[in-house]
């Protein structure tokens, strides 16, 4: 679990977002839509159209692609925030393993940046994230679900992103484009 909350992180705090339907809102994740897909290397994909969110993610990189357990995962990201995002920030986060939701919370996002080596106020701007996460080779076989959704302080959207990602017996994974 601390992988997935670890690379939902890293993946998400380069990105910040709006308030999803897992919280009682009104965003709906879409199936794989190639238009919502996060330009790079990545099984990411925007839940709706991002025209107004916050941050314009210009690419997201992950090596390899896709993760495996027992390796590292590394992360380049670059985006372009339009405001700043300060504290008061939250993220929303929810996994789901198969049918079964084993992550679903709401959290500071400036505690959740340190993770990877970023502080709050996140200035507006370009920015390029890298980060190493060292995966555990324990990661049980099958498919996760990653939901993430960021608000600012005053609760405006700077982005909701989601990926799917099977485990395979023996170390493997398979990335899936969109929820399924």
């Amino acid at each position: 679990m601390k992988f997935l909350t670890v690379a939902a992180s890293a993946l998400l705090a380069s990105s910040v977002s709006a308030r999803s339907s897992l919280f009682g809102s009104s965003i709906e994740v879409a199936p794989f839509d190639e238009a919502l897909k996060v330009p790079g290397d990545n099984p990411l994909q925007h839940c709706k159209d991002p025209k107004d969110d916050i941050l314009d993610l210009e690419s997201v990189d992950l090596s390899p692609n896709p993760p495996k357990p027992g390796k590292t995962l590394t992360i380049t990201a670059t985006g372009t925030l339009s405001q700043n995002v300060t504290k008061g920030a939250t993220v929303h986060l929810q996994v789901k393993y198969g049918l079964i939701t084993i992550v679903k919370q709401t959290a500071d996002l400036c505690e959740t940046v340190k993770n990877v080596d970023l502080k709050c106020p996140i200035e507006k701007g370009e920015m390029t994230l890298e980060k190493d996460v060292d995966l555990p080779k324990e990661i049980p076989p099958g498919k996760y679900h990653v939901i993430a959704d960021v608000y600012t302080k005053d609760e405006d959207k700077v982005t909701c992103l989601t990926a799917t990602v099977e485990f395979k017996r023996g170390g493997g994974s398979v990335v899936h484009q969109g929820l399924k």
